[in-house]
């Protein structure tokens, strides 16, 4: 099983080279301050903050304080006890250092407000990187929940497609049952073949091209034993489109509205003809049939919208589904973009 490798940025220890970095800047800064003679002394003001402030980091993660809101006892601790132990620390190795008789306690005051300001400093860094963290899982969370939302709106509508395909069928073979009994059952076998397909495909957002013109065939055989000569039917794709892929029963809802309002309400018929190919980046699925828009039902609204919904939840905006009439021809377009 492939294994996925998390950028180098990801995998670094931030918190610690953070640390590092933040706590060799306040030793160097005290160096500047106090000379040369109190270089042991600012080292150890570095090694002292980085391992004061990492308890305090460890406290806080051990009572979950870094959940929620910022407390005052995050802003009180700092203050009051990790500025006085850092200060006190401070005073005792340049007391060794300079091996005063009188201690250093003139300056401990100021040096207690200095240290104070520098944790405030530390636990200000500190809640800016918890808020960052936040705000990433948050918009990582937001994201996860919009995939997940999509992909249950895309299960719905597919839902939706299948039996109404099955109740069309059905109603194509009760039409034939009393009149031809042989027919209606060659329909029976078509449907049950286009119904294990409804049900494979239903578990995928996309199938290929040729599987689905596959269902499309079959569907219109069902339909031709009902309309015999009524209903001629052509199919075309470009080479290379076959593989190309698209909502599964996409095409198949298109063909049925074509059937309906091309062939059925003809008493000549109609040709339907399929026609798949490339423009520049996009491949064009043409279903066209001869006849004019009429003012047509609920279920056709359904059909038309539920295949826009899922042209663009599988495919994206870029994708679309256009209803248009000219030259006697009524034409659904589908419009999306391929790869190269």
């Amino acid at each position: 099983m492939a294994h996925t490798t998390r950028p180098l940025l990801a995998r670094l220890n931030w918190y610690w080279i953070l640390q590092l970095l933040g706590w060799t800047l306040v030793a160097c800064l005290t160096l500047l301050t106090f000379g040369r003679l109190l270089g042991l002394a600012a080292a150890w003001g570095g090694v002292s903050g980085l391992l004061l402030s990492d308890l305090w980091h460890r406290f806080i993660k051990a009572r979950r304080w870094n959940t929620g809101a910022i407390k005052w006892r995050m802003l009180a601790v700092p203050v009051l006890l990790l500025a006085p132990l850092q200060s006190l620390s401070m005073a005792l190795v340049i007391y060794l250092v300079l091996r005063k008789v009188d201690g250093p306690s003139g300056w401990l005051p100021g040096a207690i407000v200095l240290w104070s300001c520098v944790f405030l400093a530390w636990q200000a860094a500190y809640q800016a990187a918890l808020a960052l963290r936040r705000a990433n899982q948050f918009e990582a969370t937001a994201l996860r929940m919009e995939v997940q939302a999509k992909d249950s709106e895309l299960r719905a509508l597919q839902a939706q497609v299948n039996p109404h395909f099955f109740f069309n069928s059905l109603n194509s073979i009760r039409a034939l049952v009393y009149e031809e009994p042989d027919s209606a059952s060659q329909m029976i076998d078509q449907l049950a073949s286009l119904m294990r397909y409804a049900l494979q495909s239903g578990q995928s957002d996309t199938v290929p091209l040729h599987k689905e013109l596959a269902a499309v065939e079959a569907y219109l055989a069902i339909e031709k034993i009902r309309f015999e000569e009524r209903l001629r039917a052509s199919i075309e794709v470009e080479p290379g489109l076959e593989d190309v892929r698209i909502p599964p029963m996409s095409l198949q809802t298109l063909v049925e509205n074509a059937v309906k309002y091309g062939v059925e309400m003809s008493t000549t018929g109609s040709d339907i003809r399929i026609t798949a190919r490339r423009a520049g980046d996009n491949a064009l699925i043409e279903i066209a049939n001869a006849g004019a828009i009429r003012s047509i039902g609920d279920s056709t609204k359904v059909g038309l919208t539920n295949t826009r919904k899922r042209l663009a939840l599988s495919m994206g905006e870029e994708a679309s589904l256009q209803l248009s009439e000219s030259s006697g021809w009524v034409r659904a377009t589908l419009q999306f973009p391929v790869a190269a």
